[in-house]
């Protein structure tokens, strides 16, 4: 059996963007998972019954250390002859395409998932561009994970038309809808929850599921909140994810507000976020740059709308005044207003919420995904027979 190689910085990728695709591939190729984090790799590996590699890799710029990665995997690639290697996230995507290419893998294909380099300026935003250019260069199909995204990249000159390929309707890995469905909670089960945070039974509750960073839009998120909350004594936010106050800091006093505000409820990192969803009413997402973003379509599936920034993929998953509310980027006072306005306006709110799973289910579920990326392995690797 041919070896495919999937290459994440980090196995929570690989537990969260990837769930399930690499165990679905290893039916139909010998599957090696390579990220960093040794003893979290390893668990992966077991619990999804493919073979690991570690490789230490950092998510800041650490060209030591890179190098370091870049021989290794370079080793790894001459000894283990893979067919494929498949990076995804930045760091892993230089490292796995130079390596790969040098050690002569014949397919090399990289999926973009959003471009961080967005909100960066200066020197460290050219080394940026130049790193991200390289790798799309080294890679033999490059795959934006949405269609807004590839025009994105075609404009900065990343890479030209015939490389890029947007598979389906974009995303990275679709969605299971079995999974994320309401009905697999019960009101009962709602109610206890509810009580264990802490939030009043009849609130109205706003989630945010996501890194607690200042790019996701937490800034604006917890004072539009405490605004709207002013008037509006009957709503809760709650904010699920964990806080990374040393790569991208939310300001101080919001930092401050999330801990003392008495409705700003937080359940840190979460590895099942559905319990959450199935008590809440509407996901706020006001993020600066996304690929194709998970949570907007697990949020959906749950049947909740969702109010997303008009960024790539989240203006392409949410249809505005359909399945949830497009509101323009570090917008705070827009923010208020469609909170404000899924809150009070009921005929809004149930056309919304009707739509959201539906939607989903038609245009993105998980196994109809993985169908469409294994025929784009296939037929890559029939085209490389024939070379």
């Amino acid at each position: 059996m041919q070896k495919l190689v999937r290459i994440t910085t980090i196995p929570l990728s690989l537990e969260k963007l990837l769930e399930g695709q690499l165990t679905y591939m290893n039916d139909h190729y010998e599957v090696i998972a390579v990220s960093a984090e040794e003893e979290r790799l390893k668990k992966y590996g077991e619990e999804n019954h493919v073979r690991t590699f570690w490789i230490e890799m950092t998510r800041a710029i650490t060209p030591l250390k890179d190098l370091k990665s870049l021989y290794k995997l370079y080793r790894f690639c001459k000894k283990e002859k893979p067919l494929i290697v498949h990076s995804h996230t930045p760091k892993a995507g230089i490292i796995g395409m130079l390596a790969s290419k040098l050690a002569g893998v014949p397919l090399r294909l990289h999926t973009v998932a959003g471009l961080p380099l967005l909100e960066t300026l200066g020197n460290k935003r050219k080394i940026l561009d130049f790193v991200e250019k390289l790798t799309y260069s080294l890679a033999t199909k490059v795959y934006p994970n949405s269609f807004v995204l590839k025009d994105i990249i075609k404009e900065l000159g990343y890479a030209d038309d015939d490389k890029l390929e947007v598979l389906g309707q974009g995303s990275s890995n679709g969605i299971d809808t079995n999974y994320f469905n309401p009905e697999n909670y019960t009101d009962e089960y709602r109610s206890n929850l509810r009580r264990d945070i802490g939030i009043p039974e009849y609130d109205f509750v706003y989630i945010f599921v996501g890194r607690l960073v200042s790019e996701k839009g937490i800034n604006e998120l917890v004072t539009a909140f405490v605004e709207l909350e002013s008037k509006n004594p009957d709503v809760s936010l709650l904010l699920v994810g964990p806080f990374e106050q040393e790569l991208d800091p939310i300001d101080p006093e919001v930092f401050k507000l999330i801990n003392s505000h008495l409705k700003i409820y937080t359940t840190g990192y979460q590895q099942d976020v559905r319990p959450y969803f199935s008590i809440s009413n509407v996901l706020t997402f006001p993020s600066y740059r996304e690929g194709f973003p998970n949570v907007v379509m697990q949020a959906n599936a749950m049947s909740l709308p969702a109010i997303v920034s008009n960024i790539n993929g989240c203006n392409e998953i949410i249809k505005n005044g359909v399945n949830g509310l497009i509101i323009p980027v570090k917008d705070k006072n827009a923010l208020v207003k469609e909170m404000s306005n899924v809150l009070n306006n009921v005929t809004l709110r149930e056309k919304l919420t009707q739509n959201a799973r539906r939607l989903i289910q038609s245009k993105y579920e998980r196994k109809q995904f993985w169908e469409i990326l294994l025929k784009e392995y296939k037929e890559l690797e029939e085209l490389h027979k024939h070379d």
